[in-house]
């Protein structure tokens, strides 16, 4: 049976954007795949540890010549690349926060990136599809004031593409502040039309990546 590999990397529990998003996809895909296994990491609520000397050192040298520290640190980075390994397919929830990823998803990345298995000539996981629901709270897109600020699709695309190989599509739910933030009231329509099209363009991929797995 297939399996989902969910990401969730907003601080936030409740009011989340990306969090709300990505819970489409995943309803949609698990309504496509009945009887499919999710494996779901909330990196807010339990956080995977920063990759240390231990972590890095034990993935270039052989298992049988590890310390206890590095067998230690090469467990996690063991069980989180076999996450991915196995995923047939993957969403990934994350807000712009200060104009980039949440460290607790670049954590993770740094986790998993791994040179000669997860990433080299020969990816372990190249192909696999990825969808990022990456909102914002304002607008960083083409042609607007801060296009030059956004370093969340800019920085993934060459992450997860140019070194894990991964296929990417990106979700960008943006003015999720227009409610709560009085500078950006006259964009509370925008924000709507855009969350709204946001969870659309989520159960489509979903829908889009079942099919794939099933051909």
């Amino acid at each position: 049976m297939p399996t989902l590999l969910h990401i969730d990397s907003s601080a936030l529990t409740e009011g989340s954007v990306s969090r709300e998003v990505a819970a489409t996809f995943r309803a949609e895909w698990e309504a496509q795949n009945p009887g499919g296994t999710v494996i779901h990491r909330d990196l807010a609520a339990d956080p995977v540890p920063h990759l240390e000397a231990a972590g890095i050192v034990a993935g270039f040298v052989p298992a049988e010549h590890r310390s206890p520290e590095q067998q230690a640190a090469f467990a996690v980075r063991e069980e989180l690349i076999a996450e991915l390994e196995q995923a047939d397919a993957v969403v990934i929830g994350t807000p712009m926060y200060n104009f980039t990823i949440p460290s607790t998803l670049k954590a993770w990345l740094d986790q998993v990136i791994l040179i000669g298995r997860t990433a080299g000539e020969q990816p372990s996981a190249a192909g696999t599809p990825v969808t990022v629901v990456s909102s914002r709270g304002g607008s960083y897109g083409p042609g607007s004031p801060r296009e030059s600020f956004e370093f969340v699709t800019t920085y993934l695309e060459k992450v997860l593409t140019g070194m894990l190989g991964l296929e990417v599509d990106f979700v960008v739910p943006e003015f999720t502040l227009a409610r709560v933030n009085p500078a950006l009231a006259d964009f509370i329509d925008a924000a709507d039309a855009s969350k709204a099209k946001a969870h659309e363009d989520a159960a489509a991929k979903a829908k889009a990546v079942s099919a794939r797995t099933a051909a």
